[in-house]
């Protein structure tokens, strides 16, 4: 019979290989079997790092050095094969074999669960997570939100004494963020597993969670304890640590709505668009992107938001129909994104894709952040300036000369919008910008977003978190059911 993990941190910290600050450090906690925690924290103050360090995920010296300890039921975490569950960040991380079915299988094949109950479990934990998709579906088909979900049924197969979370509903749409919270939730209440989440918007699993523990972006705590007594003792200071608190919303405008006689940047007439010709996500569309404004695409997940940011931004040719640019976008006397070479594109539409670690090319950020410029041949004066400058805006400087592989997430996700507005694109394209965002850093990005469409920019922005469209949406595409 499956039963709750006991949780022991002692003195513990986690310095990557090349860095020259540790991800975390000085972390003392226990969490007992069966409680429920919700870990916060700025962005890079170490919360995924913590979360690996729990799975047992860190490696050797030659990825990074450890301090003090991490007891799971008073062994070592890398000992704990099938005790301990995590989902990434990163859902594309979790995806291991290439069928649904097989690849929430995969973990009780490992584990030798009998094969008579595996496809007991692989169907509950599908339905569990609400992916009602058939188990032969390709998981390279899925959408970004469709495989946060795959990950999680292939953790809860498992059934898990202890269940580490990071960012689990950060790509869902609102029906799948309730779908997998009740998931987790139907899990925890059959007593058999620890919780230990993470997730920037803290209002969905306040009244789930029984405790709410916030790591110090210096190392050790900021606050521990149950979660209305954290955020009323504490409310103020976490806010403008970084920490999304109820209660505290972040300071922006709402941008007024765009004209209805705005001209077009990017327009597109009996659209049809996909992955692969032979299975379109959308048809017959007919849209408008106006140009200085901010547009967002909304929708459930499978309905082609991300295919379309895409085909917008030229990196996928169109099915039928065409997008075609402004006259005054055009590259060689050439309209339609789809046909541009990537040098045309570089000034003129820029993307920022789901998966930050996708565009990312140089040893270190200021090299990353220096691509682009180069790439139009600006002189070193102008480019260092360019990259200096981002650096600052998006709170990124200390860690200049760091690897971007080693951020965390949601630094991860400043850096790749940074590189895009390195070259000064008329147009930027970007699918799930605030993912992974703390408070602080959401109000960086969505506040410089919003400058930029004030200097005349176009801004379109694929999402689901309701306070982007609030402060971003002037125009609004709203994508109907599931592909």
């Amino acid at each position: 019979m499956p039963h709750p993990a006991r949780v022991e941190v002692d003195g513990w910290g986690w310095r990557y290989a090349g860095r020259r600050l540790p991800a975390t450090r000085d972390v003392d906690l226990t969490i007992e079997p069966g409680e429920r925690v919700l870990l916060l924290g700025a962005s890079g103050a170490g919360k995924s790092t913590l979360l690996a360090g729990l799975a047992g995920l860190l490696g050797g010296s030659d990825e990074g050095e450890a301090t003090g300890r991490i007891l799971v039921d008073g062994q070592a975490p890398e000992g704990q094969r099938g005790r301990i569950g995590l989902v990434l960040q990163d859902p594309e991380a979790g995806v291991v074999l290439s069928k649904v079915g097989d690849d929430v299988a995969f973990g009780c094949e490992n584990l030798g669960v009998p094969p008579d109950l595996i496809p007991v479990r692989v169907a509950e934990a599908l339905a569990s997570v609400g992916l009602d998709v058939p188990l032969e579906r390709r998981t390279a088909a899925l959408s970004g939100g469709q495989k946060q979900r795959l990950a999680l049924a292939g953790v809860l197969a498992m059934r898990p004494g202890l269940l580490l979370l990071d960012e689990p509903t950060a790509n869902l749409d609102p029906d799948g963020v309730g779908e997998v919270r009740a998931a987790v939730e139907r899990v925890l209440a059959q007593g058999e597993t620890t919780l230990v989440l993470i997730e920037h918007r803290t209002a969905v699993w306040a009244d789930l969670v029984t405790r709410v523990i916030v790591l110090a972006p210096g190392g050790g705590l900021l606050a521990d304890g149950p979660p209305a007594a954290v955020f009323a003792a504490h409310g103020a200071a976490l806010a403008a640590a970084g920490v999304w608190v109820p209660g505290h919303p972040v300071d922006l405008p709402v941008l007024a709505p765009a004209s209805s006689t705005a001209d077009a940047v990017l327009s597109a007439s009996g659209l049809t668009i996909g992955r692969e010709r032979r299975t379109p996500v959308l048809t017959a569309e007919d849209l408008v992107i106006p140009e200085g404004a901010g547009t967002v695409i909304t929708g459930p997940n499978g309905a082609g938001k991300s295919t379309l940011a895409l085909t917008l931004a030229g990196l996928l040719s169109e099915i039928d129909g065409e997008v075609v640019s402004a006259p005054g976008l055009a590259a060689r006397g050439v309209r339609r994104p789809s046909r541009w070479r990537s040098t045309d594109l570089l000034t003129r539409i820029g993307t920022v894709f789901q998966e930050p670690e996708h565009q990312f090319l140089a040893p270190t950020l200021r090299e990353e952040l220096a691509v682009g410029p180069r790439a139009l041949r600006m002189p070193t004066a102008e480019v260092d300036a360019i990259v200096d400058e981002l650096l600052e805006r998006l709170d990124l400087a200390s860690l200049a000369e760091a690897h971007p592989f080693t951020l965390s997430g949601g630094q991860k996700r400043r850096l790749s919008v940074a590189t895009v507005l390195a070259s000064s694109p008329a147009v930027i394209v970007l699918d799930e910008p605030t993912f992974g965002q703390d408070r602080r850093g959401w109000g960086e990005l969505v506040g410089l977003l919003q400058r930029e469409i004030q200097r005349g920019r176009s801004v379109v922005a694929v999402t689901h978190d309701a306070d982007v469209v609030r402060h971003l949406g002037q125009h609004r595409i709203t994508l109907g059911g599931a592909a």
